[in-house]
C-alpha cells in the first residue's frame, strides 16, 4: 500500500508540473508574438501557432538550464522521499495559481519566478533556511531579474534607433511592409529561444521528483521522456495563446511599429539565448518586457506609457513572494493532511481555483478578434489584483447555495486585460 500511495503522489506531482508548464506556454505567448500580432506581421491565430511549434523543437535543444533548477535551487540533501515530493508539488501549486491569476489580470509577470517562490516558499517552511540553496537563488534568480529587462531595454534601445536612422529616407510604408518580413524571422528565434529555457524548468522540477522518489539519482542524465512531454505541454499551452497578456505586452506599454517590433524581437532572443547556453533560469517575461520598452525610448516621437509598466513592475517585485507564500500554505495543508491524501486535498483545490479564474476571465474575454483593439488605458492596479484574488477565493470557499436569491453581478475583469 505505501508503494501505491508513493506512485500516486508521484504521478500527481509529475502531472501538476506538466500543467504548469502548459500554463508557462500561454503566459508566455507574448513574449515572442505580441509585437508582431500587434503590426500586422503575423495573424493572431498563425503566430500562437508558429510559437508552438517552435517551442516544441526549442525544448529538445538544450538541458543546461533543467540542471540548473534540479540542482541549483532546494538543498537535494537535506530531503528526500515523500518530504520533498511533497514540497516539489507544492511550489508547483503555488507557481501555478500566481501564473493563472496574473492571466487573469492580463499580467506579464515572469512564470520562473513564480515557480521558483513556490518551490523557495514549500522548502522554507519544511526544511528551514538550509532548505534552499541560497547562492543559486541570488545568482542564477536574483541577480538575472535585476539584469536582463536593463540590458534587454538597452539592446533594444540601441537597435531601435540605429534601425531608424538606417531606413529615415524610406517611406514608411515600405519600412513597415519590409520590417514585417523581418519580425516573422525575428519572433519565430525569440519562440524557439523561450523553448530553450523556459520548458526545461519543468523538466528540472519533475527531476527533482523523479529523484525524490528513487527512480532516478542526482547525477542521472534527464530522461526523454520527461523532455518529450515538457516540450508538449509548453507547445499545447503556447497555442492556446493568452490572449489577456499578449494585448497588454502589444497595445499596453508602447504603439509599436515594425522596425521596432523586429528590433524588440532580437534583442529577446539573443539575450535569451546566451542565458539558455550558460543555464541561467531567466525570466523571458522580463526581458521581452524590457525590449519592448527600450524600443519605445530608441524610436523617436514614441510614446511609452510608463504608468503601465511601473504596475508590471510591481508584478514582478511581489512575484517571488506571493507564490512563495502560496507555496508555503499548500505545503502545510498537505503535511497536516498527510500522506497521498494530503496531496489529493490541495490538488483539488488548485483545480477548484484555476476553474474558477478561468470563470472569471470569461465575463469580457480577450481573444483573437479583439486582441488589437485600441489600448484604453484600462490596465488593473494593484488594489483591483487585490479585489480579484480576494473575489476568486470567496468563490471557492463560499459557493452560491441553490436557494438563495441570484445577488448582483460582480464586476468584469477590466476590458484591458
Amino acid at each position: 500500500m505505501d508503494n501505491v500511495a508513493e506512485l500516486l503522489i508521484l504521478t500527481l506531482v509529475i502531472i501538476t508540473a506538466l500543467a504548469f508548464d502548459f500554463t508557462n506556454g500561454f503566459h508566455d505567448t507574448g513574449n515572442a508574438m505580441a509585437t508582431s500580432i500587434a503590426t500586422g506581421a503575423l495573424k493572431p491565430r498563425t503566430a500562437v501557432a508558429l510559437s508552438a511549434v517552435l517551442n516544441l523543437v526549442g525544448a529538445f535543444l538544450s538541458v543546461a538550464v533543467a540542471a540548473t533548477v534540479a540542482k541549483g535551487i532546494v538543498n537535494l540533501d537535506g530531503v528526500s522521499g515523500d518530504a520533498l515530493l511533497t514540497i516539489v508539488f507544492a511550489g508547483l501549486v503555488g507557481g501555478i495559481l500566481w501564473n493563472v491569476f496574473t492571466w487573469l489580470l492580463g499580467l506579464p509577470s515572469s512564470s520562473s519566478h513564480a515557480l521558483f517562490g513556490g518551490l523557495i516558499g514549500a522548502a522554507l517552511i519544511a526544511l528551514g533556511t538550509s532548505g534552499v540553496v541560497w547562492g543559486g537563488v541570488v545568482a542564477k534568480i536574483l541577480l538575472p531579474a535585476l539584469l536582463a529587462p536593463v540590458v534587454a531595454g538597452l539592446v533594444a534601445a540601441v537597435g531601435t534607433w540605429v534601425v531608424h536612422r538606417i531606413v529615415r529616407g524610406v517611406p514608411e510604408k515600405a519600412q513597415e511592409r519590409g520590417f514585417r518580413w523581418g519580425q516573422v524571422g525575428s519572433a519565430s528565434l525569440v519562440s524557439l529561444a523561450h523553448g530553450t529555457n523556459d520548458a526545461q524548468k519543468t523538466m528540472g522540477v519533475i527531476f527533482l521528483a523523479l529523484v525524490a522518489h528513487g527512480t532516478v539519482t542526482a547525477d542521472d542524465h534527464i530522461p526523454f521522456w520527461v523532455i518529450a512531454a515538457c516540450a508538449v505541454a509548453i507547445a499545447l499551452g503556447t497555442y492556446l495563446g493568452g490572449w489577456r497578456v499578449i494585448r497588454t505586452l502589444g497595445k499596453g506599454l508602447v504603439e509599436i511599429s515594425s522596425p521596432q517590433g523586429m528590433a524588440a524581437e532580437t534583442s529577446s532572443a539573443a539575450i535569451i539565448l546566451t542565458s539558455s547556453s550558460l543555464g541561467l533560469p531567466l525570466s523571458t517575461t522580463h526581458v521581452a518586457t524590457g525590449s519592448i520598452l527600450g524600443s519605445g525610448v530608441g524610436r523617436p516621437g514614441a510614446e511609452v506609457r510608463w504608468g503601465v509598466a511601473g504596475r508590471m513592475g510591481v508584478a514582478w517585485l511581489i512575484t517571488l513572494p506571493a507564490s512563495g507564500l502560496v507555496g508555503a500554505a499548500c505545503w502545510f495543508l498537505a503535511h497536516a493532511v498527510g500522506g497521498a491524501t494530503g496531496i489529493l486535498v490541495v490538488f483539488a483545490l488548485l483545480v477548484a481555483g484555476c476553474f474558477a479564474m478561468w470563470r472569471r476571465s470569461r465575463k469580457e474575454p480577450v481573444n483573437p478578434d479583439n486582441v488589437n483593439d485600441e489600448w484604453d488605458g484600462g490596465q488593473p492596479s494593484l488594489g483591483d489584483a487585490v479585489d480579484e484574488a480576494m473575489a476568486v477565493v470567496t468563490s471557492i470557499e463560499a459557493p452560491a447555495r441553490p436557494d438563495a436569491r441570484p445577488e448582483a453581478a460582480s464586476p468584469a475583469v477590466p476590458a484591458a486585460v
